[in-house]
């Protein structure tokens, strides 16, 4: 190594898990550790991507700009928790990761744990102060995101922590709205089980249970009667 190392090869090298190249051009040049490629990302945000956890780690330790934001507006947050990264996600909470910083979507990194059903993610969020019903661009919640998928410990462990069940998002969709919409049985009788009204309004006028097709109707009425 000649110590010539541009910062897209830095990154490049961070993303590709070669942590005797990271470590032996930054120990030359301590500034390729907080230089940024043409998205604006940093070799940390690389190495959360690919969940190199040793270069997260010796990145963290340089004091790497935890909450970088690249020109998404992602940071290696976000990243590490939509690509189910759990040791990183709890390296990046540790040294001070911001939980609702939003990206250009307005989501959080609990929004991308909701929907791709990241569990101890989710958990590890909520338990160190991630807001629940934090509203993206379309307001949709994380409860929205587990609701659609039918992620059903995600609803619970969402509910658990004091997610609103009747937030409706920009189309007037409550979560229930979107289980129904789906055919999630499951998630739709959780979040009827929890609070979640069946008579709300969408902007097409339409309730969660005249969206629901087949018994779910039924099944929904039956809970709420009791």
């Amino acid at each position: 190594m000649d110590g010539s190392v541009s910062n897209v090869e830095i990154c490049d090298f961070a993303y590709k898990g070669e942590f005797d190249k990271v470590k032996e051009c930054i120990l030359k040049d301590k500034t390729l550790a907080f230089k940024t490629d043409q998205d604006h990302r940093t070799a940390l945000h690389w190495a959360c991507s690919a969940g190199h956890a040793d270069i997260v780690h010796f990145l963290l330790d340089l004091g790497v700009e935890v909450n970088l934001q690249d020109d998404a507006n992602w940071t290696p947050l976000h990243i590490a928790a939509s690509a189910g990264r759990e040791d990183i996600v709890r390296s990046l909470i540790s040294k001070g990761a911001q939980l609702n910083s939003v990206n250009q979507n307005g989501c959080t990194a609990l929004h991308y744990a909701a929907s791709k059903d990241r569990y101890e993610i989710a958990l590890m969020l909520l338990e160190n102060g991630a807001d629940p019903n934090v509203m993206d661009k379309l307001q949709a919640t994380p409860l929205h995101r587990a609701s659609t998928k039918g992620n059903c410990r995600l609803i619970q462990l969402l509910l658990k922590q004091s997610a609103s069940t009747n937030i409706q998002d920009s189309e007037g969709n409550t979560p229930l709205h979107l289980a129904c919409d789906e055919e999630r049985v499951e998630a739709a009788k959780l979040l009827v089980e929890h609070g979640a009204s069946i008579y709300i309004e969408n902007k097409e006028e339409k309730t969660p249970l005249q969206i629901s097709r087949g018994s779910l109707g039924t099944i929904l009425r039956r809970i709420v009667e009791g």
